[in-house]
């Protein structure tokens, strides 16, 4: 599994907007300036959290965008998933099982749903707020 630039942005877009949280909303061109990351991409990746209700967008001169609920509320999982799609290493493994007639007699189903629990275990269980308390340890140099 690899996490693609569209994931791996998103979380770093959600990050900024949760280190922010100030009930104010923050331009696109100010996050794309201090993650430099191209604002059109991010307008796009925008976009799907908007759609999928991550985020609020303020119109007007001030308006921008900011988190729709707390950090704490955000997993890294629930963000990665809406940028990526399932995060099985194999489809096999998937909520919607594929149909493979080897599933019963496969020795390295083990694996894949071991690896598969490990990767769920990981992203589901760091939110906003674990991120933006490491990011803030990486900033004070602690």
């Amino acid at each position: 599994m690899k996490i693609s630039t569209k994931g791996r942005y998103a979380l770093r877009l959600m990050l900024d907007l949760a280190m922010d949280n100030s009930g104010k909303p923050i331009s696109i061109k100010e996050i794309a300036g201090r993650q430099e990351i191209s604002d059109k991409y991010l307008e796009q990746i925008i976009s799907i959290l908007n759609s999928a209700g991550f985020v609020r967008s303020v119109r007007g001169p001030q308006g921008g965008y900011m988190l729709k609920n707390d950090p704490q509320n955000y997993t890294v999982g629930m963000i990665l998933r809406l940028t990526e799609g399932s995060l099985a290493p194999v489809s096999c493994v998937e909520d919607k099982i594929a149909d493979c007639g080897r599933m019963e007699n496969c020795a390295t189903m083990n694996v894949w749903k071991r690896l598969n629990d490990a990767i769920n275990g990981v992203v589901d269980n760091i939110t906003l707020s674990d991120l933006v308390e490491w990011q803030k340890s990486c900033e004070s140099g602690f």
